[in-house]
């Protein structure tokens, strides 16, 4: 299946995207990482591939991701190391996946992880689960329908009182850095939908509690 237009254009867009403030890597320091911006056609249209991370995890304990994670030396780059890492945690076959291009490195400070996400274009779809049990609890193809969904949209503030977009979808909290890079891949891509941003919530005092670890 040929790649479709909206995530060659989606692709050329996030490319030359500026960085937000926050998310900018330092001069120097941070370990290099990559993750998996997958899309794939599913029976309800576009979708992108999601983990939910180990509650027994060091960081990042239970929240839902890209896959992915750090570069190896042997990997050569994010493109590899994302493959290779959605692989390990996902089962997914990288031989089905036409990488469309990446995102400019965008910084985790809580993690010291200086992230580069690879697009990629899900042409011949695999059989996907938890992988590797000690670091992925489940695995999840969301339809894009549902993440621009109004209902599904909404502001999660933390205990810092710094608040940044979320989605609630198949049973997943999606927030923090994976939430913010899909809200603005969203809005590049065409698909996004207005949705009601004064509605604020707190972060549940569980997600909070995994969150510090």
């Amino acid at each position: 299946m040929e790649v479709p237009g909206w995530l060659e254009t989606l692709a050329e867009r996030v490319a030359r995207a500026p960085v937000p403030r926050r998310l900018r890597p330092p001069v120097s320091g941070g370990r290099p990482a990559a993750v998996l911006m997958l899309f794939g056609e599913g029976p309800s249209g576009p979708d992108v591939l999601l983990i939910q991370r180990s509650s027994r995890g060091r960081r990042h304990a239970g929240q839902p991701a890209f896959p992915g994670g750090g570069v190896d030396p042997e990997d050569g780059g994010p493109i590899a190391a994302a493959l290779r890492e959605a692989r390990e945690e996902t089962g997914l076959d990288p031989s089905g996946v036409h990488v469309v291009g990446t995102m400019p490195e965008l910084y985790v400070s809580h993690s010291e992880n200086r992230v580069t996400p690879v697009l990629g274009w899900w042409h011949t779809p695999c059989v996907v689960h938890a992988a590797s049990p000690d670091e992925v609890e489940s695995v999840e193809r969301v339809p894009i329908t549902e993440l621009v969904d109004p209902a599904n949209r909404l502001n999660l503030r933390t205990p810092s009182g710094y608040s940044s977009p979320a989605f609630r979808v198949r049973g997943l909290l999606v927030w923090g850095f994976t939430a913010g890079v899909l809200d603005g891949v969203l809005a590049d891509s065409g698909f996004a939908l207005p949705w009601d941003r004064s509605r604020i919530e707190d972060l549940p005092p569980d997600v909070v509690n995994l969150a510090s670890r």
